[in-house]
């Protein structure tokens, strides 16, 4: 019927009453918190980003090159050949920030395979581009979702790819919405040309859009300054945090982005999960593909907390949400919830919801350190990636032991660069010394560049669980699954996993002005009665520590 409302969603809106003067107010006020908190890229930063044409030019001329390889006598093939660039994540979703990746996909005719893309692109992205002008570049091409990361003109790039089976020539105006265009692929292929689909799918389900990027990009902030923004730790990632945020716009259509955030809050708090949130419908589609269903496939019933992509073919983006990582974010949400309340009520200002976390300040008495090191800066990039992207399995492992009640990963590791002169230094870094720290290798004279990666987990310990707490068997398990990878190498790389009391975590953890943990004193009575405090012992300090509510081991990577 002409001049009928769009409906979005999967269910009727909460409400549709338009804002209140108090509430643009609110939104104009949460503006003005975003740009002092620096999430918004200055014009002279976003010019910077200006390499996507850059990247087309040399686009074409990887599938022009591969054109000729396939065939050389095919003048009308290799004249119009051409590849596409297309950006997914927060860059398409207009919400990047001052140093955000550029996630980028390279779209190739059939004739263009994957062993083609990383044989060839990535000398020729050196080749064509300025002297100088790509750095840092890692190839991993055996990863889940195989990419190319550098960084161009101090801009970083995530680089994946995907060929379109059913086309031996892409149109000028080709774009992947079709799903037809999926006919052919692998899964890597398929998940690669994903990305940018669920993306415009997202954008295209949300009734304001200006209304859910403001809000995202103030939900994206929290996420990240509660560390429960990282979807290879168990935590939701950039895209599932949008899909979560774009169901509650589509719950309150005409809602300012103050109200959005509040609600947003209040709503995924009691999200009545496992039930899912969708965008739509799961649709079919044309290929024999793995499509999420808990009804047909037993392994969708285990996700705890399901966001599902709106594309075909719809997946859980959250499928590794962990049970302690469940409850970690749940008890964030109640944080925004209370403090969302109180700004709504004029009782604080939006710079409360974004306050830090306190991790390793306040947060845990106890923790476990994951440590990797290697003697070479690239082949680092590649191990301390594979065990960051296993740490959610030992947090697994512990929540399974009858004494823990919960185990928190933190969402990233701590990168360190190290001078060691001999072996027994190198020994000495694997098992966390910082005392050979550099802040630049840069014009050092000959030593041994050693680089590490901790990442640390916390892990609650039940009241009535056992006076000390045996994790060997957790341990030895990840660490076993970590070096039977078939990449280790005992001479390049190292994993050293250590128990760590707040006191003793390295300082590099705390940022300027924040309070490391004292070591505490032990009391006792003197002759007349009074209490005392008695410094403990080496041996003292090295015991397991009584299990009793609230106590907490907490896992970090290095």
């Amino acid at each position: 019927m002409a001049g009928e409302e769009r409906a979005y969603g999967m269910t009727p809106p909460i409400s549709t009453a338009l804002p209140t003067e108090g509430e643009n107010q609110m939104t104009q006020a949460l503006i003005e918190e975003l740009r002092k908190q620096n999430t918004f890229e200055s014009p002279a930063e976003t010019a910077k980003r200006q390499v996507i044409a850059q990247l087309r030019q040399i686009c074409d001329e990887f599938v022009k090159r591969v054109a000729r390889k396939r065939e050389a006598g095919n003048d009308a093939l290799i004249r119009d050949a051409r590849g596409q660039i297309f950006t997914y994540g927060s860059y398409r979703l207009g919400v990047f920030g001052p140093g955000s990746d550029i996630d980028t996909l390279v779209v190739a005719p059939k004739y263009v395979t994957r062993a083609d893309y990383f044989e060839i692109f990535p000398d020729l992205l050196k080749e064509m581009a300025p002297t100088g002008a790509i750095t840092d570049m890692a190839v991993v091409a055996d990863a889940f979702v195989p990419i190319i990361k550098f960084e161009f003109r101090g801009i970083s790039i995530d680089l994946i790819f995907s060929r379109i089976a059913m086309l031996k020539q892409l149109p000028k105006d080709f774009q992947v919405k079709d799903s037809s265009l999926l006919r052919g692929l692998d899964e890597a292929e398929l998940r690669s040309l994903n990305g940018t689909r669920v993306t415009d799918e997202i954008l295209s389900l949300v009734p304001e859009e200006a209304t859910f990027k403001l809000a995202l990009r103030a939900i994206k902030l929290w996420a990240q300054r509660r560390a429960i923004y990282a979807n290879i730790m168990g935590f939701p990632g950039g895209v599932a945090w949008a899909m979560l945020v774009a169901r509650v716009c589509q719950l309150y259509p005409k809602a300012a982005s103050s109200v959005i955030v509040n609600k947003f809050f209040h709503i995924m708090r009691r999200w009545p999960w496992p039930q899912p949130v969708l965008l739509k419908n799961v649709e079919g589609g044309p290929l024999q593909v793995r499509v999420w269903n808990p009804k047909v496939y037993r392994g969708d019933q285990f996700h705890l907390m399901p966001v599902i992509t709106p594309a075909y073919p719809s997946m859980c983006a959250t499928y590794n949400i962990t049970r302690s990582a469940m409850t970690v974010i749940q008890q964030e949400l109640q944080r925004g919830c209370d403090i969302t309340d109180k700004i709504i009520s004029g009782k604080t200002i939006w710079a409360e919801l974004f306050t830090k976390h306190t991790f390793f300040t306040q947060g845990y008495k106890y923790y476990i350190s994951v440590i990797t090191a290697s003697t070479d800066k690239e082949a680092h990039k590649i191990w301390s990636g594979y065990v960051e992207s296993k740490v959610r399995v030992l947090v697994q492992g512990l929540e399974q032991h009858q004494s823990i009640a919960l185990a928190h990963a933190f969402n990233k590791g701590h990168e360190r660069r190290h001078k060691c002169r001999n072996d027994e230094e190198i020994q000495q870094v694997q098992a966390g010394n910082l005392r050979f720290l550099v802040n630049d290798l840069d014009g050092q004279d000959a030593a041994t560049p050693t680089a590490s990666k901790p990442q640390d987990v916390e892990a609650k310990v039940d009241q009535n669980g056992a006076k000390s707490l045996d994790l060997s068997y957790q341990v030895d398990n990840f660490k076993s699954l970590c070096t039977s990878w078939d990449k280790y190498e005992a001479d390049l790389n190292s994993l050293t996993v250590q128990h760590v009391r707040s006191f003793n975590l390295p300082d590099d953890v705390f940022e300027l002005g924040e309070k490391k943990p004292q070591k505490p004193q032990k009391r006792q009575l003197n002759a007349n009665g009074a209490t005392t405090l008695k410094k403990r012992s080496a041996s003292e300090e090295n015991q397991q520590p009584p299990a009793k509510r609230q106590q907490a081991l907490a896992i970090s990577t290095s």
